[in-house]
């Protein structure tokens, strides 16, 4: 087992030329190839903005892509891992968790004015994780160099300073100019900011890596430092995404349902959070996802899905400007089966009362009204892992609750969950079976369950003929995470990284 022995721990920075250059994925690929070396790694990002969120064993909240990291390196989930969390509720404010507890609404404007105390909470989070592991691998947020935010940044290089880390910097090469994001970036950090930076990994190169040798010369020369890696695009790794929806996933089709095929359709709102939940559903061979977005006739889909929102009054008034509340209502008339979870579940009522102004202004939103429940936002955040049954099929589920709103439903109808141990309801089923509401997040992860739902579904349709969707959860994601580190220690240089973690100069 490789271990450096020395306390606190050694520290590990990547950070990007921009949003979306691939962070997330890189880190996620170290800590499976350092966890795979027998190097006992953690991941870390000081703060996380996004609405997929995730409740640990200790109902903390965290971001997902923590989540994710920490399942490659196979250790247990902590909030220290992500100890800021913004969720976007607008397209200036956001609510602000710290250490796995809401903590309020913030502006960008008010939040960033002094970023003192958060930095202090995320640097001692960090502590605490170098004082458990061998290794930590810090991810950075958006640009490492947006020279206007570098006082207030404390996720890039003010905590990788803070912890002595060398700084790998992630580009694209996808979305082109990569010369100039890598060189740009470079050119514009100040002196001790550049110092840190020891290499570059190039993400989602596409076609023949002999055709860009020039350009690793070029950079290399220009900027004396190494790259470590000219990492291909790839398509047969399943990676469960932050914020982004999967390239594979299918939003406003041309085309409608899929004959043949259980055709399942996702409401899109605005403001959508943990749309992991239906991933399970995507892997299915006899399945067709639909995430739709465009009013659009609802004929020929089993299933409509309302999910979670991270402002539900606020996507209820954009599902009823875009005019989509004539077509679900004409679905639900016609005895089609409509599900939501957790704010989608909140949609389909009759009401959402937010007396505090927890989503806003304090007042009243009408709902669908396809479920008699009535729900109150209240200033407290409910956090919770949650196992029970689902009473219809008898199967057990598991998952978590995130949600602000607490829900009543009318004395005639069913719940749609027993909870264990302790045997509280939990959710609704309509009288006529055909529509139903859950806070339960992660609901189709189990393939017991999935099998029954989607079986009960469309009995005519369902098969089960893809091994991936018989997999657990917990194994088809250990098998993503060796095949994504198996593609990424094809194309980077560890000797080199493995030289930078050690302090010595190549």
């Amino acid at each position: 087992m490789k271990t450096w022995n020395v306390q606190p721990a050694r520290c590990l920075s990547v950070l990007g030329t921009g949003s979306d250059v691939g962070k997330s994925i890189v880190v996620t690929a170290l800590c499976r190839i350092f966890s795979n070396r027998g190097i006992r790694v953690a991941p870390f990002k000081a703060q996380n903005m996004s609405n997929n969120s995730y409740v640990t064993d200790q109902c903390g909240e965290i971001g997902r892509a923590q989540v994710v990291q920490a399942e490659a390196a196979r250790v247990p989930l902590h909030t220290d891992m992500n100890p800021v969390l913004l969720k976007p509720c607008s397209d200036t404010g956001a609510q602000v968790v710290i250490h796995g507890r809401a903590m309020g609404t913030s502006q960008a404007r008010e939040y960033f004015t002094d970023t003192t105390v958060l930095f202090s909470e995320a640097r001692d989070a960090l502590e605490r994780l170098r004082c458990q592991f061998d290794l930590v691998v810090l991810e950075g947020a958006g640009s490492c160099a947006e020279v206007n935010l570098r006082e207030r940044d404390f996720v890039n290089f003010r905590m990788a300073h803070a912890c002595d880390a060398p700084v790998i910097l992630v580009a694209d090469i996808d979305r082109g100019g990569v010369f100039a994001q890598i060189v740009g970036t470079l050119e514009v950090l100040p002196p001790e900011d550049r110092a840190r930076v020891k290499g570059f990994v190039i993400n989602r190169f596409r076609g023949d890596a002999t055709l860009f040798e020039d350009g690793i010369d070029y950079l290399q020369k220009r900027t004396g430092l190494p790259v470590l890696g000219l990492i291909p695009f790839f398509y047969h790794i399943k990676i469960d995404s932050e914020d982004g929806m999967p390239l594979e996933i299918q939003i406003d089709p041309s085309g409608g349902p899929v004959p043949g095929k259980i055709n399942i359709a996702v409401l899109r709102v605005p403001h959508i959070s943990n749309f992991t939940d239906f991933d399970p559903l995507s892997r299915e061979s006899c399945v067709c996802l639909h995430y739709l977005t465009r009013p659009r006739a609802l004929d020929g889909y089993d299933l409509l899905l309302l999910p979670g929102s991270k402002n539900v009054r606020a996507d209820l008034e954009w599902l009823r400007e875009r005019g989509w509340e004539k077509p679900i209502r004409t679905f639900a008339e016609a005895n089609g089966r409509i599900g939501g979870i957790c704010g989608g579940y909140q949609m389909l009522g009759r009401a959402i009362l937010d007396p505090h102004g927890v989503e806003g202004s304090p007042g009243r939103t009408d709902g669908l009204d396809l479920l008699p429940v009535h729900t109150t936002l209240m200033p407290e955040k409910i956090l919770s892992r949650t196992h029970g049954v689902w009473i219809s099929n008898g199967m057990a589920v598991e998952g978590y609750e995130i949600h602000m709103g607490i829900t009543e439903r009318h004395k005639s109808l069913k719940p749609l969950i027993c909870r264990s141990p302790d045997d509280t309801e939990e959710g609704t089923l309509s009288r006529n079976g055909c529509v139903w509401g859950t806070y339960l997040h992660g609901l189709f992860d189990a393939p017991a369950f999935r099998r029954s739902f989607l079986t009960d579904l469309a009995p005519d349709r369902y098969m089960s003929s893809d091994s991936d969707s018989d997999s657990s959860i917990d194994t088809f994601k250990d098998r993503q995470y060796d095949l994504l580190a198996e593609h990424f220690e094809a194309y980077l240089d560890m000797d080199k990284l493995m030289q930078i973690l050690e302090g010595n100069d190549l």
